[in-house]
């Protein structure tokens, strides 16, 4: 194992970025794949898709049953992230790229956990699996055997990462900016559920008052990859209003997409404040007392 960061040398594509450092391209991974010091992992909503053909070498991360705590709604403690990380043979050091299907929508979800136990070098594949398989490059299904690693137990430090219910009440109460990722319906009410997901649904339908709308995919083009830097940052700056210095807080249904955003306000667009809130809108649809707004108005606490 590598004691130190493999070096990545960003495209001039990506290098307006606040931190390029956290984006690999295509063409960067090909030619480093294999490298001491570096791990590939693929976390994907369609959890059986790594089976199917996967990058040479990469491991998978299962986002449901491997990064969860399966009896309660949290995340695994630090003793079963530790010993998660030395059996799929990822060090403390180690370099990790995340990549996954959908637009890396899992991918930055595991990305986003990883960072909560401080794992210092994660970076996210430009374009993802979608862009891998686009430019005809290699996949493979051959078992991936990589010796275990040594992993010390981290401390998890959720604080400045991710939100909870009381903490996004007082956020709200604070008149600080909140954005919904979910798509218009969701965010009016019309929906309580993503298409296709209604078991993923909440008593009530509307959004968090005062939360501001931008669907999650705003940031993406059509391949998979994102945005130059000046078009997020009309997106977020410009039609949203958000400012260098706000405290921000993302939220979905499950904290899935709204990691894609985290990844875009914090380490493409350098907001220092971003949290994800996970419990989203299948924890506040369904609080008791809770307030909603509806339709297309962010709306207030009246």
């Amino acid at each position: 194992m590598s004691d130190m960061s493999v070096e990545n040398d960003p495209a001039p594509a990506l290098q307006a970025y606040a931190h390029p450092d956290k984006l690999v391209t295509t063409e960067w991974l090909a030619a480093h794949l294999g490298t001491e010091g570096l791990v590939v992992v693929e976390s994907d909503e369609d959890v059986l898709l790594y089976e199917t053909g996967h990058l040479p070498g990469a491991v998978k991360v299962d986002w449901h049953l491997e990064l969860n705590d399966q009896l309660t709604r949290d995340y695994l403690d630090p003793a079963a992230f530790a010993a998660m990380c030395e059996a799929k043979g990822i060090g403390r050091e180690d370099t990790i790229v995340f990549y996954g299907d959908n637009f890396n929508w899992w991918a930055a979800y595991a990305l986003w956990v990883f960072s909560l136990f401080g794992h210092r070098d994660v970076r996210l594949l430009d374009g993802g699996r979608q862009k891998w398989v686009a430019e005809g490059r290699e996949l493979t299904r051959e078992r991936t055997e990589r010796p275990r690693a040594s992993y010390p137990v981290p401390r998890r430090e959720d604080g400045p990462l991710r939100a909870f219910r009381d903490q996004v009440m007082a956020h709200i109460a604070s008149g600080r900016p909140l954005v919904d990722v979910r798509s218009p319906q969701e965010y009016t009410g019309e929906l309580t559920h993503m298409a296709a997901y209604p078991q993923e649904g909440a008593l009530r339908g509307g959004h968090i008052p005062g939360a501001l709308s931008k669907p999650w995919k705003s940031a993406a083009n059509d391949d998979g990859t994102f945005k130059p830097a000046d078009e997020l940052a009309k997106i977020y700056r410009d039609e949203l209003g958000l400012e260098s210095g706000d405290d921000v807080i993302a939220y979905c249904r499950i904290g899935e997409r709204s990691s894609h955003t985290w990844f875009v306000l914090h380490h493409l667009l350098g907001y220092p404040q971003v949290r994800n809130y996970d419990g989203s809108w299948t924890e506040w649809g369904n609080l008791v007392r809770a307030p909603i707004a509806k339709g297309s108005e962010p709306g207030g606490l009246s």
